[in-house]
């Protein structure tokens, strides 16, 4: 079997933008390498379980930063490969215009495409993905695979193959748990940023009467679409293409974003407009280093943090607002 390896080559500052697009376009599975990995194992080697680095890892931190994407080498994968490209043309001029600060480099984004043989590919992503909870009563598992589901379980089917992100990430499953843990049953929700529609489907599954996913990527809508179907959600769960901060009527009681910090911040007062009396705004994606700049811009909105949650370097906020 054959499959194609898709290369971005990066900046630091980069990474975090480049991944967020490939979420917003359904692409949650990646690979990072970054440098600085290896710099912070070289630096504090006494907090690691080894004391010998080889040649090939300490090559590394002379490396560009780059994400990879794996899909296989068939239309469905051409086509994954195309969108990639168009994200990140759209991500680097978006830079090149200041979107994302001044003087602020994001690397070339190059994207290069290599078609590999491996007869085992396809095997090995069974090999390690299997069904496991998400959640406190969510449960993901592969199509391939069978679970027996406790009698408050609740299971969303997906395919790792797919253009839709698996929920292993923290930043995914930070954002499920605290929907899990606030959803009110017939609540109205907003999902911002779908991406594949991950956070709308689990929504639909834990009792919203109604959801809405907003997306500026238009791909992105379409395999947010495909996955309420796959879900047999699409009768509560619906997705636009559009701009939360404009041209969205709808007031919500929930409103979950897996969005970088620095849009998050720009988002806060266009969230607390949707938002209706007392509902709750959970945000995650933000860098730990971030929480405060994101915490502040919130509470400058209206926002009171009820909140804080942290996995690995990611943390995910909480926030209602108020009666009146």
């Amino acid at each position: 079997m054959k499959y194609i390896e898709i290369t971005i080559e990066t900046s630091a500052a980069g990474i975090e933008p480049a991944a967020a697009k490939l979420g917003a376009i359904g692409i949650d599975d990646i690979e990072v390498t970054d440098p600085r990995d290896i710099e912070d194992i070289m630096e504090h080697k006494e907090s690691y379980e080894w004391d010998y680095i080889n040649d090939e890892v300490v090559e590394q931190m002379k490396e560009t930063p780059k994400i990879q994407v794996f899909c296989a080498d068939d239309e469905e994968g051409r086509e994954k490969t195309e969108a990639v490209r168009r994200a990140m043309q759209d991500l680097a001029d978006a830079c090149g215009r200041g979107e994302y600060g001044p003087g602020v480099d994001f690397g070339s984004l190059f994207v290069t495409a290599e078609v590999k043989d491996d007869a085992e590919w396809k095997d090995k992503w069974k090999e390690y993905f299997k069904p496991f909870r998400v959640s406190e009563h969510l449960v993901i598992r592969p199509s391939w695979e069978e679970y027996e589901a406790g009698p408050e379980d609740t299971v969303i089917e997906i395919d790792p193959g797919m253009a839709f992100g698996t929920g292993t990430h923290e930043t995914t499953s930070m954002c499920i748990q605290m929907i899990d843990q606030y959803l009110k049953p017939g609540s109205r929700v907003l999902d911002a940023g779908c991406g594949s529609g991950i956070l709308a489907i689990a929504a639909a599954k834990l009792g919203a009467a109604e959801v809405l996913g907003v997306d500026i990527d238009r791909e992105a809508v379409r395999v947010a679409r495909e996955n309420f179907q796959k879900n047999h959600v699409e009768d509560i769960c619906r997705a636009e293409y559009g701009d939360l901060t404009r041209g969205v009527d709808f007031k919500a009681d929930l409103i979950a974003g897996n969005l970088m910090a620095e849009l998050i911040c720009m988002l806060a007062e266009g969230v607390y407009a949707h938002l209706a009396e007392e509902g709750l705004f959970i945000a995650s994606g933000i860098l730990t280093e971030k929480e405060q700049m994101v915490t502040e811009a919130l509470q400058a909105a209206g926002f009171r943090i009820v909140e804080s949650r942290t996995k690995g370097e990611w943390c995910a906020l909480a926030a209602a607002r108020p009666r009146g």
